[in-house]
């Protein structure tokens, strides 16, 4: 699963392995290790959409109807949502399914990921 976070926005992109993963046992976990301590990242069925950072952890939280729905619907693509996190500042986040890129990346293993829907950039 791949975290990607920007300003006020996080990204989640998962492997086809990873979204089975997701639809079966409603949650799908990685870590990036920093030598003196993890960073742990989650996506998770949960009541609401939201996310969370305590303890080292940022947890994703998807509705678990919209979960359901996303992980079974070939033609759905992602899952967005705008939390608000006070001051008129909102926290946007959004889960996708990865597609392959359409140009090769050595350094990178595609073979998991979606096919790509796109013939061209």
């Amino acid at each position: 699963m791949k975290l990607r976070i920007k300003g006020n926005s996080i990204r989640l992109r998962l492997s086809q392995t990873e979204v089975a993963q997701f639809a079966d046992r409603g949650v799908c976990d990685d870590s990036i290790n920093f030598g003196v301590s993890t960073l742990n990242y989650s996506l998770e069925k949960g009541a609401e959409t939201k996310a969370v950072f305590a303890d080292n952890r940022v947890c994703v939280y998807v509705n678990e109807n919209d979960a359901n729905h996303w992980s079974s619907n070939e033609t759905e693509v992602g899952i967005s949502h705008m939390q608000p996190i006070g001051g008129g500042s909102e926290l946007y986040i959004l889960i996708e399914k990865d597609f392959a890129c359409l140009t090769e990346r050595p350094f990178e293993d595609e073979s998991d990921n979606f096919p790509n829907p796109n013939t061209t950039c």
